[in-house]
């Protein structure tokens, strides 16, 4: 263990992560020892020099976990299991020709979506979301709108029923929640899902589950449906997070209040102000190393993990030497991860579009939106890995419910 190794945990990552990364970076360079759950060794790469090398190598910086050499001092109940797992079957974890055979196959089941049919989807859902609150001139973005919409989204390009969705929120949100429901709701998750595979597999349809189920990669259906679980969880948090984010900024930067009042111009521009400056997914667990190695002037063992500090390596001084300008266009930022582990390009198409749709529709429905509390009380969740609000009270003006959105 290196003696000034950081604890990967604590309130700043809460309060003050940007100020964090600057000092780890300054007392400890662009890879720096830290500690996880039970004083746990690992690198976390903040350098994005370091971070585009390490993502981009994976002869060297394997997605492996079984090369880990720590398996030996890890109790069965650690909290990190679920998220540094060993033997898993997911596409989180294999690597070589059959990770890239497994990529496809679901770039593939996302590109088929059509763009409008998304977008219908993402607008019917948040005008229902809006109705629920519209006339008590009063909401909690967070709870009542941005953790609700992107997985019925997404259950829906799959092929569930619009009436299951509502479960499927409740129990991704308790697994991702991490408390005394997370196992039943990961449990309830599975069994949905696999209910879903039984039933395309005898009736297929025109979703994604059809088609991956219809990929002559030789997939198993386990596999398959571990990759779903992946997708719907991968796909729902940061995008929820992305939205709540964006309309923090937007809420509270002036450089936005333009699209307050109208205008959808800087929309987009403040998404992408969110990969870069606050974003959804702050760290990433991770690669293993192959064999002993250098990295940032670090000596790297065979099997030594490393996290990958996605935030840390955005805001490198060396690629944002004007930190207080806007990114406008710029999006070399590695929010959405680098190398052929990197988040599939149809699945941030489908991101974006639910989360731009989602904004969009707040700003088109409650005209007059505004903070209800001071935005320095607002908070985020302790976590070091996503960072996102735990709420987003806001007042406007009551308004009408459309009814019904169906299209």
């Amino acid at each position: 263990m290196i003696p000034d190794a950081v604890p990967l945990s604590g309130p700043r990552f809460q309060t003050e992560p940007a100020v964090l990364y600057r000092e780890m970076r300054r007392d400890h360079g662009a890879v720096t020892p830290v500690l996880l759950d039970g004083d746990v060794p690992a690198w976390l790469v903040l350098g994005y020099r370091e971070l585009h090398q390490v993502t981009g190598d994976p002869a060297l910086f394997s997605r492996d976990s079984d090369l880990w050499n720590q398996w030996a001092d890890i109790p069965e109940d650690w909290p990190l299991l679920p998220m540094i797992g060993r033997k898993q079957p997911s596409i989180l974890y294999t690597v070589g020709e059959r990770h890239r055979e497994r990529a496809a196959m679901i770039s593939n089941a996302l590109e088929a979506v059509e763009p409008a049919e998304l977008r219908r989807h993402a607008e019917r859902f948040a005008d229902e979301l809006i109705d629920a609150v519209c006339a008590e001139g009063a909401a909690d973005l967070v709870s009542d709108y941005a953790m609700l919409l992107p997985v019925r989204v997404l259950a829906r390009l799959y092929g569930f029923a619009d009436e299951d969705g509502p479960a499927l929120v409740t129990s991704l949100n308790d697994m991702i929640d991490g408390r005394e429901r997370a196992i039943a709701g990961q449990q309830h998750l599975a069994s949905s899902m696999g209910r879903l595979l039984a039933d395309r597999a005898a009736r297929p349809a025109d979703d994604v589950v059809s088609r991956m189920l219809a990929d002559t990669g030789g997939f198993t259906g386990e596999e398959v449906a571990q990759d779903l679980m992946v997708m719907l969880a991968a796909g729902h948090q940061p995008t929820a997070d992305w939205i709540g984010n964006s309309l923090r900024l937007m809420l509270t930067d002036a450089r936005f209040a333009a699209s307050l009042f109208g205008g959808r111009n800087s929309v987009a521009e403040a998404m992408n102000e969110v990969l870069w400056e606050d974003t959804p997914t702050q760290n990433v667990a991770g690669r293993w190393a192959t064999r002993d190695t250098q990295l940032g002037g670090r000596r790297i063992r065979a099997g030594d993990l490393l996290l990958l500090g996605l935030q840390g390596a955005n805001s490198d001084p060396q690629v944002r030497t004007d930190g207080s300008a806007l990114t406008g266009g710029n999006n070399a930022h590695f929010s959405f991860g680098h190398g052929e582990h990197r988040c599939p390009f149809p699945a941030q198409e489908v991101a974006e579009v639910i989360a731009r749709t989602g904004i969009e529709v707040v700003l088109d429905r409650l005209p007059d939106i505004d903070l209800a509390v001071p935005a320095e009380s607002l908070t985020r969740r302790p976590s070091p890995w996503l960072r996102g609000l735990t709420e987003l009270p806001v007042r406007f003006t009551p308004t009408p419910a459309l009814g019904d959105t169906s299209r």
